[in-house]
């Protein structure tokens, strides 16, 4: 399931825009088939295992179960027959993986973990999946040797894994199911927006009003593609997303705030906040990299670089993740503490703020 916050510097689910949504979930084609002008009526699942190497019919319902073939852009079970001129699609949640995933032993902080799912705090740094020049060091081949062990989880199954995803540069939590069930549950709670999402962000300037609701669509720039832009809610633009936001501590030229995720687009904190006038401090794709606020002297500009320095990425961290538990039906809470760059660029900034009263 894909209600995320982020995909990021050339992550793959960032570079590439989804072939098809269903019930809410962004989905990446994998395959792609046209039936012959001569073909006879045949089921998918047959009509796919003769086309798709190392996959068996048995696999190919499953993942007709998962809502991973698609008819004419449409979700169909395994049973739907084929006819002439269907355009049958194998779809997954995240972008195809050009290698094998490898099991690569990355350190990985998880705060809770049990038969049905697992709990991750990401650090900034780590990319969330493979592809585009990041063909290992992520943290698919992390969860990969992770369960090297389980044989009942396979990193490349669509069923289960990530439920949603966050920046490269961002850190905090992120959920994975263990199980298909797991993951259908939580995914729903994703689409159904009953789960809970907090970023703690650090802007540049100090909102107006302290706090607020934005909401645009998010879709790609028409401008440069390797951006996300906003447009208007009622257009045909992009795909609809909400953020609100509230101060936690205005700190001069600067704000710490907290947004709380209604949808869940790519890039969309990043994206909200620059619309609004209020870019994340550091944030290189979308112009937080550099002086927005205060008077340009020499000493302040050098100021500001120090602080780029001690938090070389986009200040923003995801701090709470809170769901049902797919299997137990327990109220889930997790929090994670601002981590060690990010908290030390806030401490600079409230000494600045503190020396100019």
């Amino acid at each position: 399931m894909s209600n995320t916050e982020e995909a990021e510097d050339l992550m793959p689910d960032e570079d590439l825009d989804p072939a098809a949504s269903v019930e809410g979930r962004e989905l990446y084609e994998h395959f792609r088939f046209v039936a012959d002008p001569g073909q006879t009526l045949l089921r998918v699942d047959k009509f796919l295992v003769s086309r798709l190497e190392k996959s068996s019919r048995n696999r190919i319902q499953q993942a007709a179960e998962a809502g991973c073939i698609l008819v004419n852009g449409k979700a169909v079970k395994s049973n739907y027959r084929v006819k002439p001129g269907d355009v049958v699609q194998v779809v997954m949640d995240r972008p195809r993986y050009e290698l094998e995933i490898i099991p690569e032993n990355i350190p990985l902080n998880i705060v809770y973990e049990d038969e049905h799912l697992l709990v991750v705090d990401k650090p900034a740094g780590l990319v969330v999946h493979p592809g585009h020049g990041n063909y290992s060091g992520t943290l698919v081949n992390a969860l990969a040797y992770h369960f090297k062990d389980n044989p009942d989880y396979d990193v490349n199954d669509p069923r289960m894994g990530l439920v949603h995803r966050i920046d490269k540069d961002t850190s905090g939590l992120l959920v994975v199911a263990k199980t298909p069930d797991a993951k259908t549950h939580l995914g729903k709670q994703f689409f159904n927006k009953t789960t809970r999402r907090e970023y703690n962000a650090l802007v540049w300037g100090v909102p107006h009003p302290d706090k607020g609701r934005i909401e645009g669509n998010i879709g790609r720039s028409l401008r440069d593609r390797l951006q996300m832009d906003v447009f208007p809610p009622d257009s045909d633009m992009g795909k609809h997303a909400v953020t609100h936001y509230d101060v936690l501590e205005p700190l001069g030229h600067v704000a710490l705030v907290r947004c709380v995720l209604e949808t869940g687009r790519t890039h969309q904190i990043r994206v909200h906040m620059k619309h609004i006038g209020h870019p994340l401090f550091n944030d290189s794709r979308y112009g937080g990299d550099h002086v927005l606020r205060g008077v340009p002297s020499a000493a302040y500009k050098t100021f500001v670089q120090r602080c780029f320095e001690t938090c070389p990425r986009q200040a923003l961290h995801a701090r709470t993740l809170g769901f049902v538990h797919p299997a137990t039906g327990e109220e889930m809470f997790f929090t994670s503490e601002i981590p060690a760059d990010m908290s030390a660029l806030i401490d600079r900034w409230r000494e600045y703020a503190a020396s100019r009263k």
